[in-house]
């Protein structure tokens, strides 16, 4: 237990001395200069210098050993497979990019990006401690196929889990795009110490992710946070909802509602938004490569947000009570402490758009969670990606009782 909360410590504030070391875990200066030979025996712990600069004898630093292990992660779009390598500290060292090749397998698509990643980082594949694939959808535990993520070419064949672990040499996770950006959130953005929070994500589809109790709640498919899918007042029923690709929290508050109400006679708004949600329920990250739609979306809400008075002011209105009308079902049911509004078309409303979106849903929800911008812009699928495969690497590399 002191090697782990050591290597954590090292990891939480950067290189310390055997003196800072023992002050943070109550051991005494001897017993801390043990465990630190001990790491850096193991080849966990290396010297990094000294805390020259202070009165009296500089002091030797200590920091977690950056090549101690490497973890990989990779996003999936419809458009391309990105992926990346981290040190064990959790620093980017490599990515590649492939883009979407049509008729490509998507095993050869992930081994191509990954294995470019690598090769970038001055590695092999079989130096990677542990790999996690992010995708739109989920993969149903019980039958292994890629579900809500009809957009996705490639990736339904029965046997695609098997044919990825068989040409990784490394263990592989998959996990929810959705999912991942709140596994970002929660490690180095918006809801660092938060156990139970919503992270609503809005760019080519609605989506979102559950954490109750510190941890990601998938349900029994992998579908949980499939909320465009939602039925909600305002649209009428969607049935056969995975057949169509469509629902009623998307339609009624996704890209194409923006671009509805940007068309609707006296708006005022110069009709720059376009499109029509009449299939996207799939509500994953679009990963760097914007739908023109989405884009559109995103100029509309940042022009209202910047001028919010008349037409524009009605517009964000409008938008808030569309994006609080579904909220506010998610809010009720786990009366999450925060709500992370990620995605560029949420974003683009800035605080005017969160304020709106606060008193319709004090009005809407029996409890009023803290609505809280995103903070991980930059990737942030791949960065959750990194961190679900470095907390995993971490557990096993750190483990000195092997």
């Amino acid at each position: 237990m002191n090697d782990r909360a050591a290597l954590d410590l090292l990891l939480a504030h950067g290189p310390l001395s055997r003196t800072r070391v023992g002050q943070l875990t109550g051991l005494s200066k001897p017993t801390a200069s043990q465990l630190l030979a001990r790491l850096e025996g193991a080849g966990l712990v290396v010297a990094t210098g000294t805390d020259g600069g202070r009165p009296g004898p500089s002091a030797q630093l200590y920091a977690v050993n950056p090549r101690a292990a490497y973890a990989g992660g990779v996003d999936v779009t419809p458009h391309r497979v990105r992926a990346a390598v981290a040190d064990l500290t959790g620093t980017v060292v490599a990515s590649h990019e492939v883009p979407y090749t049509e008729g490509a397998s998507a095993v050869g698509q992930v081994t191509e990006a990954l294995g470019g990643a690598a090769e970038a980082a001055g590695l092999g594949l079989p130096d990677l401690h542990r790999v996690v694939i992010g995708t739109p959808g989920a993969f149903d535990p019980r039958t292994g196929r890629l579900r809500y993520a009809s957009h996705l070419p490639g990736w339904h064949s029965p046997t695609l889990l098997d044919d990825m672990a068989a040409a990784l040499p490394v263990p592989v996770a998959h996990e929810n795009d959705v999912n991942l950006v709140a596994v970002a959130e929660q490690r180095l953005g918006a809801a660092r110490g938060h156990e139970d929070f919503v992270l609503l994500w809005n760019e080519e589809g609605l989506g979102a992710a559950l954490v109750l109790g510190g941890r990601l709640h998938r349900g029994w498919t992998g579908g949980a946070g499939e909320v465009g899918f939602l039925p909600v007042p305002g649209r009428p029923l969607v049935r056969h909802v995975t057949r169509a690709n469509a629902g009623g929290y998307q339609q009624l508050a996704g890209v194409g509602a923006l671009a509805r109400l940007a068309a609707e006679p006296g708006s005022g708004t110069g009709g720059a938004a376009r499109g029509d949600d009449h299939g996207s329920g799939d509500g994953g990250p679009s990963g760097g490569t914007r739908d023109p739609d989405v884009g559109a979306a995103v100029a509309l809400l940042a022009r209202a947000a910047a001028e919010p008075e008349g037409a524009n002011l009605r517009l964000l209105r409008t938008y808030a009570t569309a994006l609080a009308t579904g909220l506010a079902s998610l809010v009720a049911v786990l009366d999450p402490e925060i709500v992370v509004l990620a995605g560029a078309v949420t974003g683009a409303g800035g605080e005017v758009l969160r304020t709106l979106l606060d008193a319709e849903l004090a009005e809407l929800a029996p409890s009023r969670p803290r609505l809280l911008p995103a903070e991980v812009l930059e990737d942030p699928v791949l960065r959750g990606a990194l961190e679900s495969a470095l907390a995993a690497t971490r557990d096993e590399v750190f483990d000195t009782s092997r």
